[in-house]
């Protein structure tokens, strides 16, 4: 049986993520995980946080809180959960729509970036997307990963890991004029998509499904 390697960028698992994969891929694939941060301690945890200026990051951690992560002590830490992956995978899953060119693998790595821009763009041509993204520090640097759609663009923040109003998230965006929402972030999952495409009437791309469906192709 093949085994999908699905890398997080906070600890593992991530029983909030993988349902939505096990849903999809069914029961011919084992998901095997592991997480930037599953070598680190409480301690070790404060010193990853970003600092003013810093690319930021937020995942989900295996007491099920969160943290924020700067974006340059993360890719060493995901290096290393990625060549003990690698061993076992056939494919991997990078757990996060953030841009990490810096990774590298001897496996095929799905990055969800590249995925969720290449589809949109081939198959949005008119009108105002609309972004839902965890946290409004990192509004700057996503925009600057979806300009290259060449349309105009609204951005909303709520955050997968906390009590957020995504209704009214969705509700800004159709006030707005945005014809299309793309849920940018692995940690959204079904219910969410389901409370903004409720308020909005809007399609909605959610990440997890989009990726886990590429995942299939390649290993079913």
């Amino acid at each position: 049986m093949k085994k999908l390697g699905i890398l997080t960028i906070g600890q593992s698992p991530r029983e909030d993520v993988t349902p939505q994969f096990r849903e999809i891929l069914g029961n011919k694939v084992d998901i095997i995980e592991r997480g930037a941060l599953d070598s680190l301690n409480e301690a070790d945890l404060s010193d990853i946080n970003p600092k003013q200026g810093e690319v930021t990051y937020i995942s989900k951690l295996r007491n099920g809180g969160s943290v924020k992560i700067s974006k340059e002590k993360l890719i060493p830490l995901l290096q290393n959960e990625l060549e003990l992956l690698q061993d076992e995978a056939y494919v991997i899953v990078m757990l996060c729509t953030g841009d990490f060119p810096q990774l590298s693998s001897e496996k095929l790595i799905l990055f969800p970036d590249k995925i969720l821009t290449h589809l949109t763009k081939a198959t949005f041509k008119k009108g105002r997307l609309g972004l839902i993204i965890p946290l409004e520090e990192q509004k700057e640097s996503l925009l600057k990963k979806w300009k290259s759609l060449g349309m105009p663009i609204e951005v909303q923040a709520a955050s997968p890991y906390a009590d957020s109003a995504f209704k009214a998230a969705g509700e800004k965006l159709k006030k707005q004029g945005v014809t299309l929402i793309i849920m940018d972030c692995m940690g959204y999952n079904k219910k969410h998509k389901v409370v903004v495409t409720e308020s909005t009437n809007l399609p909605v791309v959610l990440s997890q499904s989009i990726v886990a469906s590429v995942a299939k192709e390649y290993l079913i």
